[in-house]
């Protein structure tokens, strides 16, 4: 397997004074000794004129001649080369890429809206190159299809406990790092360093998320009722103690009840509650 090799070009200012030396002294040649062998020189300097180019920082040129890769030029500035050399240009820079929202399957079958962002750039200029026929358009295709099978791979959200399973909403440091394995596999034939990789969009499709809402909705109404019962069980408790304690009446067990069921009311309860102040016995 070839790998990519830098090439060292003749610098372009020297080949540059070489050219018009040679058209110079063509010229003169023929005025002055009316040879035509001086036009010769002059064809020279002609064929040499393809030869020039120039690399802008974090650029660089794939250099090949008839079909064998002679090396790729990285170092930047003003370069000749052997004009018959066919010359790729292959940025080096990072790149952004966002990708269109594609609507999948998660693990569970929910169908959900996702997107990545990915930050690349060229590393192998070879194989960018000639490992793949347009390594652009090839990125493109592998994060698609590293998305849905990343997708594929967990569930949207938990319901049931958000700690028994890793989710998408919910593990997305651990997902990210996923995704950004899945690329970097697959982009390496073609020569491309992974930077950064994440979701950048992550939604139920549009027929379910009403309904998912409203599940997330009821969730966090059971989940927050939990909560009041658990308080008011306690509140209920600690004012039990205390009336034993300060021995500021005594109650039965029936009396008890009543108003334990009375304080869960109040405490429980979504509206504010109408006290009935009794001022009869307390057996009336």
């Amino acid at each position: 397997m070839i790998n990519e090799k830098v090439n060292k070009p003749i610098s372009g200012y020297i080949m540059l004074v070489t050219v018009f030396l040679l058209l110079l002294v063509g010229i003169a040649g023929i005025v002055a000794f009316k040879n035509p062998l001086f036009a010769l020189i002059i064809l020279t300097a002609i064929v040499m004129l393809p030869g020039f180019f120039f690399v802008n920082p974090n650029g660089s040129r794939v250099l090949v001649l008839f079909g064998d890769y002679k090396g790729t030029v990285k170092d930047n500035g003003f370069f000749w080369v052997n004009p018959f050399y066919a010359r790729k240009k292959i940025s080096l820079r990072a790149r952004n890429f966002d990708s269109e929202r594609v609507k999948v399957n998660d693990k569970v079958g929910n169908p959900i809206l996702i997107g990545v962002i990915l930050v690349w750039q060229v590393k192998d200029t070879f194989k960018a190159a000639f490992e793949v026929d347009n390594y652009e358009n090839f990125v493109r295709i592998q994060s698609d299809a590293a998305v849905r099978k990343l997708a594929g791979s967990y569930p949207y959200d938990n319901f049931e406990d958000d700690q028994t399973e890793l989710t998408l909403r919910s593990g997305m440091k651990e997902v990210n790092e996923a995704l950004e394995r899945e690329l970097s596999a697959r982009l390496d034939i073609a020569g491309i360093h992974v930077i950064e990789a994440r979701i950048g969009y992550l939604a139920y499709a549009a027929e379910i998320a009403s309904a998912m809402l409203r599940r997330q909705q009821a969730a966090a109404i059971v989940a927050a009722r939990h909560k009041i019962v658990e308080g008011a069980v306690s509140m209920v408790e600690m004012a039990l103690d205390d009336l034993s304690k300060r021995e500021v009446i005594e109650l039965d067990e029936e009396r008890k009840a009543a108003m334990v069921s009375n304080l869960m009311v109040v405490l429980c309860a979504d509206k504010d509650i109408t006290p009935v102040v009794n001022s009869g016995t307390l057996n009336h």
